[in-house]
């Protein structure tokens, strides 16, 4: 079983920064994907930026040249930079680990930190 603890949320105005961070319980070196979701009022979870092992990475539209999402295998944690917010931006970001064995696929889900873009 693999925990994941996210951290960073918080009050922002647009325009400004916020780093959010996802500790996992284990190596990360074991999971073949992890990445952040959002999910905003009234509205479906969706994909905000995603990392393999090997650093390649996909962002969501919404984050492309804003976001930047990176690892760090020795501190088992992952990370998302979020530059120029804007209120849009304003969800519940989850972090996201994926293991793959064979056919099957395990999902594993942190508890979510709030950010919220306004003045």
């Amino acid at each position: 079983q693999v925990q994941l603890v996210e951290s960073g949320g918080g009050l922002v105005q647009p325009g400004g920064s916020l780093r959010l961070s996802c500790a996992a319980s284990g190596s990360i070196l074991s999971l073949n994907v992890m990445g952040w979701y959002r999910q905003a009022p009234g509205k479906q979870r969706e994909l905000v930026a995603g990392i393999g092992t090997g650093g390649g990475t996909n962002y969501g539209d919404s984050a492309k040249g804003r976001f930047t999402i990176s690892r760090d295998n020795v501190k088992n944690t992952v990370y998302l930079q979020m530059n120029n917010l804007k209120p849009e931006d304003t969800a519940v970001y989850y972090c996201n680990a994926i293991r793959y064995r064979g056919i099957y696929r395990d999902d594993y889900w942190g508890q979510g930190t709030q950010v919220t873009v306004s003045s």
